[in-house]
């Protein structure tokens, strides 16, 4: 069993050289723009779960997802290749849909945030048309 702080420690590294890898070393063009937004790994070193997305959103996330599973054996290599551990953990890649939820949520309080201004607008209209409305 490894301790958490180790855990933190390996997950961070695994990202950060992952992320590399991808950038500079990947010359598979299914591959390019892809973000790499977590990793977990489980105590005993057996796995890694990778969460990833794209600028271009889910419409070809099982394409990426293919793509990451057949290249993992590579990926898998040069991580290890790169970092001193006995065991390495076997690499699973998961889409992670936070950014598009996330894009969700902003176009939502936008269009609120506009509706309330619209609301505004039309208040605003209301109220002079009163005003004009009692003076004469």
């Amino acid at each position: 069993m490894v301790s958490k702080t180790r855990l933190t420690r390996i997950s961070e590294r695994i990202r950060e050289d992952l992320s590399e890898i991808l950038l500079k070393e990947s010359s598979d063009p299914r591959l390019k723009g892809v973000t790499i937004t977590d990793v977990e790994v489980d105590r005993e070193l057996a796995f890694a779960e990778i969460y990833v997305c794209t600028i271009e959103g889910s419409p070809n996330s099982q394409e990426v997802l293919n793509t990451l599973d057949h290249a993992k054996g590579f990926l898998r290599s040069e991580l290890a290749h790169r970092m001193e551990l006995r065991v390495f953990p076997r690499l699973r890649f998961h889409w992670d849909p936070t950014l598009e939820h996330a894009d969700k949520i902003e176009q939502l309080i936008q269009s609120i945030h506009n509706a309330d201004s619209g609301d505004q607008v039309i208040t605003k209209a209301k109220r002079k048309a009163k005003q004009n409305g009692t003076t004469k």
